[in-house]
């Protein structure tokens, strides 16, 4: 079964949050608040934040900005994993991620089905590490963000989740296969 062991202490995690809009300022950005939000209540620390354009260079370089800051452990980004021709997280995630899980996608896609139906197709939700760091793309509406933070990262970015969660890992994401 699963569950939050409280006789854990709770470790709080630096997440960053990059939105990516050609549009959205800090006024109105509806889902990059929604995350702070929720990461702040949930006793983590936001490391950063940015609103970066739907332009792939920009988005790998505040990735890689990010990734190289021993500050940050984790970055969930929101917006641009659409299907349209300005829809390029993923494509900018891809060029960054050493390692994918695969798992993030499937699962998110999973509990947008229970909400939205067939129009979680349309999603392109993907999650990786790199460099030490986890990368998490929501799409770019609140809602998507409630339900990748709600139903799956508080769950696995808290160190006291049973049976397993991304925290413990995180002191060997940089080992290397001794072959």
């Amino acid at each position: 079964m699963t569950k939050i062991d409280k006789s854990r202490t709770f470790l709080p995690v630096h997440i960053a949050v990059m939105t990516v809009s050609d549009t959205r300022d800090l006024k109105d950005d509806h889902s990059g608040n929604t995350l702070i939000e929720r990461i702040e209540d949930s006793g983590h620390v936001v490391a950063g934040r940015r609103i970066v354009k739907d332009e792939i260079d920009e988005i790998v370089g505040q990735l890689r900005e990010w990734i190289m800051d021993l500050a940050v452990d984790v970055v969930i980004s929101t917006g641009g994993t659409g299907v349209t021709g300005r829809d390029i997280t993923p494509e900018a995630f891809e060029r960054v991620i050493e390692k994918k899980i695969e798992g993030f996608g499937e699962l998110f896609r999973w509990i947008s089905f229970q909400k939205i139906k067939t129009s979680t197709i349309q999603s392109r939700a993907v999650a990786g590490v790199a460099g030490g760091t986890y990368l998490f793309a929501l799409p770019g509406s609140p809602g998507a963000c409630k339900d990748g933070w709600d139903e799956i990262l508080q769950y696995q970015l808290d160190n006291r989740y049973r049976p397993c969660n991304f925290v413990e890992l995180m002191p060997r994401l940089q080992e290397r296969a001794s072959h």
